[in-house]
């Protein structure tokens, strides 16, 4: 804890807000969608979906939460215990929709569904577009399933399975949006980023979280932010978001968000 509150004070030193930006694209992103504070109706619909996991005590037996979870070693967990230690934030599940909106993502794919609160935001930010998911816990994923269902959340396709082999299945398609909230080690991640880059197009956007969360995980974002295909890459502590827009110069950006 110590270690990550002296990287959002460095963080919070070198970073900036709009004002501090040149590139029209991400001004735009950052005032259109990043800085929206207008209420909008599908925050009901997140704030609905949280309340209803936050009272559930369904027990679910863990198998695989990666890295991801610090808190209770334990193997059975109830569905309240997982929202309120390894779940979505309420901010990041908003910030996340409002991307969707912006960019209307049509086809996506998250790594890492846990109780599906941002793939919940995903698909109420544009909710025509296709997601698919994936998740390592079978019963985690067993429960998550029923609960899209409950909620009515279509064009979802929740896979369960271990990352690596799910991911090599998926290169040859093409994802607008790839979520990374999975496994937060650093190798693991960086091969997810090498395994699926050949989904994304000039348009892509890659959203990695928590790339603060441990020496490793910031390690990773440094690699992935030098690499030659990456040109735009927004730091926002919480986030990495990775672009490719060929016609735009390499250029990274620390924001307050």
């Amino acid at each position: 804890m110590r270690k990550l509150i002296i990287a959002y004070l460095k963080f919070w030193l070198r970073s900036k807000n709009q004002h501090g930006v040149q590139s029209p694209f991400v001004y735009d992103l950052v005032t259109k969608c990043f800085y929206d504070r207008k209420k909008q109706a599908i925050y009901s619909e997140l704030k609905a979906y949280r309340t209803y996991l936050l009272s559930n005590r369904t027990k679910i037996e863990v198998s695989d939460l990666g890295v991801g979870s610090r808190v209770k070693k334990g193997h059975t967990r109830s569905v309240s215990e997982l929202v309120k230690n390894a779940g979505t934030t309420r901010y990041r599940a908003k910030l996340l929709s409002r991307f969707a909106q912006y960019f209307q993502f049509k086809n996506s794919l998250e790594l890492g569904t846990s109780l599906g609160i941002a793939t919940q935001a995903l698909h109420l930010g544009h909710p025509a577009g296709d997601i698919t998911t994936i998740e390592g816990c079978p019963a985690i994923a067993a429960f998550t399933e029923q609960t899209f269902e409950q909620f009515g959340l279509k064009n979802i396709r929740l896979i369960t399975g271990d990352f690596n082999d799910v991911t090599k299945t998926l290169t040859k398609n093409t994802y607008d949006c790839i979520y990374f909230d999975g496994n937060h080690q650093k190798e693991a991640t960086l091969n997810y980023f090498e395994t699926l880059l050949p989904t994304a197009t000039n348009d892509t956007v890659f959203i990695f979280d928590d790339i603060y969360w441990s020496t490793g995980m910031t390690e990773a974002w440094t690699l992935i932010k030098q690499h030659p295909k990456v040109t735009v890459t927004i730091d926002t502590f919480f986030w990495g978001i990775v672009f490719f827009r060929k016609e735009q110069a390499k250029e990274h950006f620390t924001l307050r968000v």
